[in-house]
């Protein structure tokens, strides 16, 4: 006979283990089923975002940061540091310990709340029933609830004549785990993914190539934007090739022979390693039964409606695997959402205030629409801007590269939307989200007392120059 919850969540990752947690919280029975196995063979929720995605990268990043700051910042602050290297298996133990560490949190945080993990991969059947197939091999466990919640996450796409050999060829996985920093490398992508790691391992000492099949860099972003950070990230030395379309790729005595056609010439490339980095898909293998009742789309999401609910009665899908951005903060608030939904509460989602980031140096973000996007859909609109080359607290920490954009309603001035390139704009970008949220106009921002000196008061000037009133720019 099957174990029976009031709430089973198929997936570990920042959504599965965030809707199991909340579940527990408002009083209902819940489980959390993960597969995903730690270095350590051990259990590892957390999803690809804690183990192999968002926290290992940003590790690296930091310490690459650091690494790049000594050897090229410091003279600027009268600091001088002679023989100055890397260890960069040291620095990959670090960021398996920063790993465990939270991936050891998540468990704690589960058994806290009280919620039954199965260390194994779900499958889900009619009905509500699960089968857990153990991680270590065990008997199958079988186990029903009156909800269940997909939340089975996305893998790396691959690209036909590219295959992965997991030391030449990597996904994003391989390419955390290089145990020294290759001569050359080529990366399939210039897009959060690949801009990320190209930016680690090219302040490490390689030189990088990016290989973009669309003719735009940073498509997503607004355009302004973007064409700041190909400038700033071409003085960086990341050679960003657009409109370059990979045919093959092989390895011959030890070197990764690259196929690509770059706007009509065809070129082979040739490089110590290559990261493929061109988008994720949804992660389904395994996951539905033939009579699951779960229907998919024609790119592989599952199908649900606005609240999360797909075609099986008391059947939900979050996160990567369904419609919408595939970040990890919108997974986490759609899992709120949904356990909240099942304990008979309201609960909803703004798509349109989500934020986006990249954690380059300087780092990208933004919220809401973009001006080419204002312009496609004929909205009548007015936009303000700020450059940290500007704004004392930049200038006084060497980070006077980028700008605050904001874009308002040319007749209510309603936000819609905010681009940030500059340093910690990840962190700026929170209290424009917190004004689109609340509706707020560019007034609000301007209104606002910004404290001095602080990044934060390049988005106080860029919303006072909506209406000709900065400061510290000309209008």
């Amino acid at each position: 006979m099957s174990e029976k919850f009031d709430v089973i969540v198929i997936g570990g990752g920042p959504g599965g283990y965030v809707a199991a947690i909340r579940a527990a919280q408002l009083g209902l029975k819940a489980a959390c089923v993960d597969m995903f196995t730690g270095k350590d063979g051990k259990a590892s929720p957390g999803g690809t975002c804690l183990n192999i995605g968002c926290i290992p990268s940003k590790s690296l990043l930091d310490s690459s940061k650091h690494f790049h700051h000594v050897t090229h910042d410091y003279p600027e602050h009268g600091i001088k540091a002679k023989g100055v290297t890397i260890d960069i298996p040291a620095m990959i133990a670090r960021k398996d310990r920063v790993v465990k560490k939270l991936t050891g949190g998540v468990s704690q945080l589960l058994k806290a709340t009280k919620v039954a993990f199965f260390h194994g991969k779900g499958e889900l059947a009619a009905g509500r029933q699960v089968t857990v197939t153990p991680a270590d091999g065990g008997d199958p466990v079988q186990l029903s609830a009156d909800n269940v919640i997909l939340a089975s996450g996305s893998v790396p796409i691959q690209i036909p004549g590219v295959e992965f050999d997991g030391e030449y060829i990597v996904d994003n996985v391989g390419a955390l785990d290089f145990d020294h920093a290759p001569k050359t490398l080529g990366v399939i992508g210039a897009g959060v993914i690949g801009l990320e790691l190209g930016s680690v391992w090219n302040r490490l000492g390689s030189k990088v190539t990016l290989l973009e099949a669309l003719p735009d860099f940073l498509a997503l972003a607004d355009v302004d934007i973007a064409k700041q950070a190909a400038r700033i990230f071409k003085k960086q030395e990341l050679d960003i090739r657009l409109s370059a379309f990979v045919q093959s790729a092989r390895v011959k005595k030890g070197k990764v022979h690259v196929g690509v056609e770059i706007k009509g010439k065809e070129e082979e490339l040739v490089f110590d390693r290559l990261l493929v980095s061109v988008g994720r898909k949804p992660y389904t293998e395994g996951l539905l039964a033939a009579d699951s009742g779960v229907s998919l789309t024609e790119r592989g999401q599952i199908e649900v409606d606005e609240s999360s609910r797909t075609r099986a009665p008391g059947v939900w899908a979050i996160g990567d695997c369904v419609r919408g951005p595939m970040l990890a903060h919108k997974a986490s608030e759609e899992g709120v959402a949904v356990a909240e939904l099942i304990a008979g509460k309201h609960a909803e989602i703004h798509f349109d205030t989500v934020p986006w980031v990249v954690y380059t140096d300087p780092e990208i973000a933004w919220v809401g629409k973009t001006e080419q996007q204002l312009k496609e859909e004929g909205v009548d609109y007015k936009t303000g801007s700020f450059p940290f080359g500007a704004n004392g607290r930049a200038l006084a920490g060497g980070q006077g590269n980028g700008l605050v954009k904001i874009l308002a309603d040319a007749e209510s001035d309603d936000i819609l939307g905010v681009h940030i390139f500059g340093a910690n704009a990840s962190e700026i970008i929170g209290e424009c989200v917190v004004a689109m949220e609340f509706q707020g106009c560019s007034e609000d921002l301007a209104r606002i007392i910004h404290a001095h000196p602080t990044l934060s008061e390049a988005v106080h000037e860029a919303a006072l120059h909506l209406d000709g009133r900065a400061i510290h720019r000309a209008n």
